[in-house]
């Protein structure tokens, strides 16, 4: 069993430039000098349909949360937990991006690229040796790596690692005491693959965060679960502190995992809307490589020169600068639609 550590690395990093993500509305705005209330925002990969939950109760603004409230019980119910397993609730899956690297001391961390950048930010923060792989090179990595970071589904590329594949890493990991940390942020549209059932005494090395801003829609609720060894729970969750997530935020997160008929036409919808796209995006000559139901990803040379077309029509997407790629997200209206088409329909395709 991995030594886990309480306290807080000392670092060399903190001067670190911050990052930017999807959804910077007001910074579009005045780059582009179009008002805020006239962007498509297909920039996040967040689900446009949201959970539609019951605004709290009043009490929820005037009482401090309970972290024996039906959270807990009703997360490990949505997640099929056993009652072996152990699974922390956190201001989303982000607290706990940030808070894991101080968590051990400083070793060799294997970050899989692209993806979400703040895992590599966060482990580099803390003053972990950390390098980076390409997906057909996880095998190689955990070879010598302490902690290897995969996100699955991939963010940005859709991509997705077997099961089969992703537990042999932990099983190489558990003989040192090292960490896989699985990302799965996009994994609710199919939770096939899904590891969280792995999770426990016979899987020490293996952590799973997930999240319900995506699925659900509720990115600004921030509310997320870690699934993992009990011990490293207990450690994180003092790191965090007592009330990490907002008594509001729970209240509605528990609507929302509870509400089997909603998530099962979720699922429905999303990948309904994503097969939209895609037949759009194909006639247009923007053929994607992703197998997400939340966003498509495009790799093209000229990816600024489509981002900025786009944008200049007040369509927000989401560029990469290596390798040079858009991300786009699904329209939440036919209004939205129609605004897509019509402004992929007065752009040049061609590189």
């Amino acid at each position: 069993m991995a030594q886990y550590q309480s306290q807080h690395a000392s670092s060399s990093s903190s001067s670190l430039a911050p990052l930017h993500h999807g959804g910077r509305l007001r910074q579009a705005s005045i780059q582009w000098d179009i008002p805020i209330h006239q962007w498509v925002d297909l920039s996040t990969g967040i689900a446009p349909f949201s959970y539609p939950f019951s605004p709290p109760p009043s009490n929820c603004w005037e009482r401090l949360p309970e972290e024996d409230d039906e959270l807990q019980t009703v997360a490990q119910k949505y997640y099929e937990l056993r009652e072996d397993q152990s699974l922390l609730p956190v201001a989303g899956s982000q607290a706990a991006i940030q808070a894991l690297p101080r968590l051990r001391t400083p070793c060799l961390v294997a970050v899989q690229v692209p993806s979400y950048a703040e895992h590599l930010r966060a482990w580099h923060r803390e003053s972990h040796q950390v390098r980076t792989f390409s997906p057909e090179s996880l095998d190689d990595v955990a070879t010598n790596a302490d902690v290897v970071v995969v996100i699955n589904p991939n963010n940005p590329t859709g991509h997705r690692h077997s099961s089969d594949k992703l537990l042999a890493v932990a099983h190489k990991l558990n003989r040192r005491g090292g960490w896989l940390v699985i990302d799965e942020a996009f994994a609710d549209v199919d939770p096939t693959g899904s590891l969280i059932s792995n999770v426990g005494a016979n899987c020490p090395s293996l952590i799973v965060l997930r999240s319900l801003g995506k699925f659900f829609g509720l990115a600004g609720a921030r509310v997320g679960f870690v699934i993992g060894p009990a011990s490293l729970l207990t450690i994180l969750g003092d790191q965090l502190g007592p009330w990490s997530i907002a008594h509001p935020c729970r209240h509605v997160a528990v609507q929302a995992l509870t509400d089997q008929p909603w998530q099962f036409n979720q699922r429905r919808r999303l990948v309904q809307a994503s097969q939209r796209l895609a037949a759009i995006l194909a006639s247009f000559g923007l053929k994607g490589n992703t197998t997400s139901s939340l966003f498509h990803y495009i790799p093209r040379n000229d990816a600024a020169r489509l981002h900025h077309a786009l944008a200049r029509q007040g369509i927000l997407t989401r560029l990469f600068d290596s390798p040079p790629a858009l991300r786009i997200g699904l329209p939440g209206d036919e209004e939205q639609w129609q605004r897509l088409s019509f402004a992929l329909d007065h752009i040049d395709h061609h590189p």
